[in-house]
């Protein structure tokens, strides 16, 4: 039997952080096969050093860097402390998967099974990203063998940079969802607001609307608005403020569905910017299984195929919110849960993961399935120095 090459994944996200795609996917990968998690570093450290934690078979890789090493000298820091790890825990040729260009240094030297880059957003479009990431991109295009997009524009705009770009837009863990359907206890810090209620759970950071927000709040002030998530690269005083606007911070994958299950409208409220051009919110599937009608910024991939079949209702602007949200507040959603479910069938993460294995073993010498040997080959180099 012949065994599957352990994966280093590369990611921008804290493991800790929002349960989305990467841990979804990385969850499904250890079931047989080790997965290493590399975070980016964390400075302040009194030395270099690595923070380990096993997951079940994802073993998490935090960097512990010293505050104000030079760009170059972190990430040879970096290069230097998680191929020891490596070396120390074994893994030879392993699959990268990587979510940000930005660490692509890491590859330095490392001979791979096969390179990954599984393209979740347009992470130069964000606010504060580093001004090198287009040009790392452009590597990481180079030294790929497949590319994978988190959704449908986002494909559109990678397809012609890489000949083997494959879309697989947000999927969901219908069964986890769908338990919000059932009587669950309202959370304690939501259980005294009054309803309607309409909710919104993500990172609330330049992509969110807090003008929408704002004015829907005041324009009907007997609807009570439930925001849960961390607050990013906004600061408090530019927060929109009212009596019935609640922001109840971060809450578990694990209890999003008890949430969920005492909303009356769930919001995709996102400003029209270059930041929100490419995505493709997990949370639009994942408020359809729970059972929860959906009203949506005219984003593209949720527009279709959500918004298409009628799935979502979107609404550009303050007014098209109150009209559709009130409208969803007396509608019979019966028929179009229907649809939802069977939309939602074709859609889990499962299934995204099985997929993405095909594609994998159909681009030699990736290594995806049992049953075909590792074949290594060398990874992206560079100058000790990087980039920089």
């Amino acid at each position: 039997m012949t065994t599957l090459p352990d994966l280093l994944c590369l990611s921008h996200l804290r493991w800790d952080f929002v349960y989305q795609r990467p841990q979804h996917l990385m969850s499904r990968a250890a079931r047989d096969r080790r997965v290493y998690y590399v975070e980016d570093p964390a400075t302040g450290a009194p030395e270099a050093g690595l923070q380990v934690r096993r997951e079940g078979n994802v073993t998490v890789v935090q960097p512990q860097l010293p505050a104000g090493l030079p760009v170059h000298m972190a990430e040879a820091e970096t290069r230097r402390l998680v191929h020891g790890l490596l070396e120390q825990e074994g893994v030879h040729a392993p699959l990268a998967w990587v979510y940000t260009p930005m660490q692509l240094p890491l590859l330095g030297g490392l001979v791979t099974s096969g390179v990954v880059y599984d393209c979740m957003d347009e992470l130069a479009n964000f606010r504060y990203a580093p001004p090198q990431l287009r040009e790392r991109e452009q590597q990481l295009f180079a030294c790929a063998d497949v590319v994978f997009t988190g959704g449908h524009r986002l494909y559109e705009a990678k397809r012609e940079q890489h000949p083997h770009v494959y879309p697989f837009p947000s999927s969901v863990d219908v069964a986890h969802f769908a338990q919000a359907r059932r009587t669950l206890p309202d959370p304690d810090d939501q259980a005294p607001l009054a309803r309607p209620r309409l909710g919104f759970y993500g990172v609330i950071d330049e992509r969110f609307d807090g003008a929408l927000i704002g004015e829907l709040a005041h324009r009907r002030p007997q609807w009570q608005i439930v925001l849960l998530g961390p607050v990013v690269k906004i600061a408090p005083e530019d927060l929109p403020r009212a009596a019935n606007l609640h922001f109840l911070g971060m809450k578990s994958y694990a209890d999003l569905p008890a949430y969920l299950a005492h909303w009356d409208v769930a919001l995709l409220p996102f400003a029209v910017n270059e930041a929100t051009e490419f995505i493709s919110p997990t949370k639009t599937p994942e408020y359809l299984a729970a059972g929860v009608p959906v009203v949506s910024s005219p984003i593209r991939d949720v527009v279709r195929p959500y918004g298409e079949q009628g799935l979502v209702s979107v609404a550009d602007g303050v007014d098209e919110f109150v009209a559709a949200i009130s409208e969803a507040l007396v509608q019979d959603h019966e028929l179009r849960q229907r649809r939802a479910d069977a939309l939602l069938a074709q859609g889990s993460w499962d299934c995204t993961w099985e997929a993405m294995q095909a594609a994998l073993a159909a681009q030699s010498p990736l290594t995806a399935t049992a049953g075909r040997p590792a074949q290594p080959r060398t990874g992206w180099s560079n100058s000790p120095g990087g980039d920089d």
